[in-house]
């Protein structure tokens, strides 16, 4: 098993709330660190109908079981226990005694607000991280491979390839747990809009466009998004526009939580076509989205990252907080410096000032240098 960048910030959480929450989409790894980092105590799953079936009829002979705590995997299946679990973790006052984790943040936070609000920490845990691929000595050796495989932990600890787990992945895992949320008639069109999602990553979202290209409606592409959202399959990334005037645009832009499933639902089998398509330049900008995405989830803090666009179309695809000052980040999938890679990032840190930090640009290349004011880094330096 890699080590996971969130392991110190599991026992840290751990210590200081008697419930730990761990969420993120099915198969990243929640169940492996919260049985490697506990242990000690009893795992239960709450996908097994037995286990549900008693945890739903009898919540507190259910929980009696444990008088140690215990790790309950996909509680949100169980709504009712999270009434009965604020009265046992309250009654016994003592931190980290139940670990939880969840893939849905529709019925995990909804949950949590309830009935274990300042009880339970949480940690949102996506996909391996280059960073954690690198130090486990399976970072792969191109940036088109990276982007293919992705980083969901089965495609690292089994000999199966990206062609053949990610069809099962979405039939298996996406398309039953939209079947617990949503009430979709037509498989065939949700994986149609699915795939229509995924053409638009990197790209701000019209939710009217969007729907029609996919014979649905606006408020029906906004709902199922918004399941895709709660399920770590999509992020919306807001535009920052304080202090601006009115000329910025305020649509957010949608992208894919891992490159691999967005490159497999574009048709993209393997790195010779990859190298070539169309879509390369949104992969290679999904896929260092999603890593900024990840450094902030794996310390335990909601994703704050923002892009910057004027109506002129200027723009800055990241704009990353540090402190009272921001981090403007252009993202570019070629190999060697253009000049107008930098001039977005020269009239965004006119228009901050003082409050610009240095500009940054990460390139599909290998090398690290300065160019006209901005520190240009390679996509490997993600994986340090």
């Amino acid at each position: 098993m890699l080590n996971r960048a969130a392991f110190p910030t599991a026992l840290r959480l751990a210590q200081g709330f008697p419930v730990l929450a761990i969420t993120g989409p099915r198969q990243s790894g929640k169940t492996t660190m919260a049985r490697a980092l506990f242990a000690d105590k009893p795992y239960v799953s709450l996908e097994d109908p037995e286990e549900r079936l008693f945890a739903d009829s009898d919540p507190r002979g259910f929980l009696a079981r444990f008088p140690q705590g215990a790790i309950f995997d996909e509680v949100q299946r169980c709504p009712d226990l999270f009434s009965y679990l604020q009265g046992v973790v309250d009654k016994r006052q003592r931190m980290g005694e139940f670990i939880i984790t969840g893939s849905q943040q529709f019925g995990l936070m909804s949950n949590i607000t309830q009935s274990l609000a300042g009880r339970a920490g949480l940690l949102q845990l996506l996909p391996f991280s280059l960073a954690e691929l690198n130090a486990g000595g399976m970072l792969p050796a191109t940036l088109d491979a990276a982007m293919l495989q992705g980083g969901y932990p089965p495609l690292y600890d089994r000999p199966v390839t990206p062609g053949d787990w990610f069809p099962n992945y979405v039939s298996t895992y996406l398309e039953r747990d939209v079947r617990q949320l949503l009430a979709v008639r037509d498989l065939s069109l949700f994986q149609r809009f699915l795939k229509m999602c995924a053409a638009r990553s990197g790209q701000l979202l019209n939710l009217s466009a969007l729907g029609a290209d996919c014979g649905i409606s606006h408020v029906t592409a906004r709902e199922w998004l918004t399941v895709l959202e709660a399920s770590y399959i999509v992020y919306l990334l807001r535009p920052y526009h304080r202090n601006f005037g009115k000329r910025l645009v305020k649509m957010p832009k949608l992208y894919f939580l891992d490159a691999g499933l967005m490159a497999y639902l574009l048709g993209i089998r393997d790195t010779g076509t990859l190298s070539t398509h169309a879509s390369r330049g949104a992969l290679f900008e999904t896929l260092v989205v999603s890593e900024w995405i990840k450094r902030q989830y794996n310390t335990g803090q909601v994703a704050e990252l923002y892009f910057w666009r004027d109506s002129a179309g200027h723009e800055v695809d990241l704009l990353i907080p540090d402190g009272n000052r921001f981090m403007p980040v252009e993202i570019k999938s070629g190999t060697t410096f253009s000049a107008d890679w930098s001039a977005a990032l020269r009239k965004l840190s006119a228009l901050f000032g003082d409050a610009a930090l240095p500009p940054g640009i990460i390139y599909g290349g290998e090398d690290r240098y300065e160019r006209e004011g901005c520190h240009v880094a390679g996509w490997q330096a993600l994986a340090k």
